[in-house]
């Protein structure tokens, strides 16, 4: 591709594809966004595969939001545990100072 030994200018920015671009143009299949460059040198015009920042965006805001889902249930059960063994030790104790 010429825009990896050329300066080139980017002429379309990046946009989603088509469902006939993604059949047509192998740059899409990677990331299913596309830019149209212009190469300086030999003035030709070509696709770029590249990253959306909406998408990137939508992606961590996901995960995030996994990540987050993920720890409060881990936090309840780290309360739930903690209750079970503060009940354990209250009735040993209860035990002891029934045995005196």
């Amino acid at each position: 591709p010429c825009w990896r030994v050329e300066d080139f200018v980017v002429a379309q920015e990046c946009t989603r594809c088509s469902s006939f671009q993604a059949k047509t143009i192998a740059q899409c299949s990677p990331t299913g966004f596309i830019e149209k460059i212009s190469c300086a040198t030999s003035k030709r015009d070509e696709f770029k595969s590249c990253r959306s920042a909406v998408m990137e965006a939508h992606i961590f805001w996901r995960f995030v939001g996994t990540m987050m889902c993920v720890a409060a249930i881990f936090a309840v059960l780290v309360v739930c545990r903690q209750r079970v063994l503060d009940r354990k030790a209250l009735e040993k104790v209860r035990k002891q100072i029934e045995s005196i």
